[in-house]
C-alpha cells in the first residue's frame, strides 16, 4: 500500500478480541515521521491494549500494523524492539540498586545478553552517547546516584533515557506524567518536544493540559473504536467526546 510512504506507522483495521470482547476494534490509525501523537480516552478504552499489540504483547485478532514498511503483527517482541520501536509501561522498570549510568550503559544496544555484557566496553560512542541521554533526561549531574533514590520523576526520566539510548524510531509512552510534580511535567513537555525531532512517539495520558501542550495530533478512543482525530481544540470542542467525557 502507497500510504507507507507517508507514515511511520499504519495500523489498519486493527481488532482483537478477549472472550469475545473487542477491546480494540476496527482500529485505523496513521502516524507520521517526527509526529508526537497523544491517544486519549474514557478508561477501558483500548488505549493501553493499542500499544500491547504494536510492540508484539498482545496479538491481534484482525488486521495490520506496518511500521516503516515493515508488518509487525506476527513479529516477536525482541524483533519489533529491533525495528526500533522501543516502549515505557506505567511502573518504571529500571536497576534500582545500579547508578543512573549503569542503567543507560545496560540498555546500550551492545550490551545485551550475557557475553554481550560481560565484553561490554566504554568506548568513546558509548560514553559521548550516555552523555548526551543524561543531558537530555535532566540527569547530568546525577550519573552515579543509586536509581533507587531518584524522585519518581527522575525515574520516568531515566527510563525514557533508557529507550532513547535504543535510538528507537517510534517510542511510546504510557501516562508518562502520572504522579509527577508540576515542574516535573514542564521538563518532561520540554524533553517530549525534543525527542520527537527525528522520531515518531506516541503518548497516552489523562492530563489534558499535558496534552495540549505537548501533542500535534490527538486520537480519541472510546469502547476501542475510533471516535476522533485531530488537534486538541478541534477533538474538545466535538460533541462525541464532549459527550463521552462528561458521561464519565
Amino acid at each position: 500500500m502507497s500510504m507507507d510512504k507517508e507514515f511511520a506507522l499504519a495500523v489498519e483495521d486493527l481488532t482483537v478480541s478477549f472472550d469475545g470482547f473487542k477491546a480494540v476494534d476496527g482500529l485505523n490509525l496513521y502516524v507520521e515521521k517526527d509526529e508526537l501523537r497523544a491517544v486519549i480516552g474514557p478508561n477501558g478504552a483500548g488505549k493501553t491494549t493499542v500499544l500491547d499489540l504494536i510492540c508484539g504483547k498482545t496479538r491481534a485478532t484482525a488486521g495490520t500494523i506496518r511500521f516503516q514498511g515493515i508488518e509487525l503483527t506476527r513479529m516477536p517482541e525482541h524483533k519489533i524492539v529491533q525495528a526500533g520501536v522501543g516502549r515505557k509501561f506505567q511502573n518504571p522498570s529500571i536497576y534500582e540498586n545500579l547508578s543512573v549510568l549503569e542503567n543507560l550503559e545496560l540498555s546500550f544496544p551492545r550490551g545485551r545478553g550475557v557475553f554481550g555484557a560481560l565484553a561490554f566496553e566504554r568506548t568513546a560512542d558509548v560514553v559521548e552517547r550516555i552523555h548526551q541521554v543524561l543531558e537530555a533526561i535532566f540527569l547530568a549531574g546525577h550519573a552515579d546516584t543509586q536509581a533507587g533514590l531518584l524522585s519518581h520523576g527522575q525515574k520516568q526520566w531515566l527510563e525514557i533515557g533508557m529507550l532513547l539510548i535504543q535510538d528507537p524510531q517510534l517510542l511510546m509512552l504510557d501516562e508518562p506524567v502520572a504522579g509527577m510534580s508540576v515542574s516535573e511535567r514542564e521538563k518532561t513537555a520540554e524533553l517530549l518536544k525534543r525527542i520527537c525531532q527525528g522520531r515518531s512517539v506516541i503518548v497516552i495520558e489523562h492530563d489534558m493540559e499535558f496534552v495540549k501542550r505537548i501533542a500535534h495530533r490527538v486520537t480519541v478512543l472510546h469502547q476501542g473504536k475510533l471516535l476522533a482525530e485531530g488537534d486538541m481544540d478541534t477533538v474538545q470542542n466535538d460533541p462525541k467526546v464532549v459527550e463521552v467525557y462528561l458521561g464519565h
